[in-house]
């Protein structure tokens, strides 16, 4: 979850002018970024060779 003082000043760099579905799609990323974030802090994240390992995976799957 997002502040809003955090989100104040993401949209202090937005353009003059913006689309709707850009500012939506915009938010979602910044969502998304600060969710991402928290997992960093938290170490609650998924190590390069595991994700190696479930990419392999996926690849054997798809070659049955």
């Amino acid at each position: 979850m997002i502040t809003k003082e955090k989100l104040y000043k993401q949209i202090e760099s937005f353009p003059d002018e913006l689309e709707i579905e850009e500012l939506i799609e915009r938010l979602l990323l910044i969502d998304k970024l600060e969710k991402r974030k928290i997992e960093s802090d938290n170490d609650d994240t998924v190590s390069e060779g595991e994700l190696d390992n479930e990419i392999k995976g996926w690849l054997e799957i798809n070659k049955k």
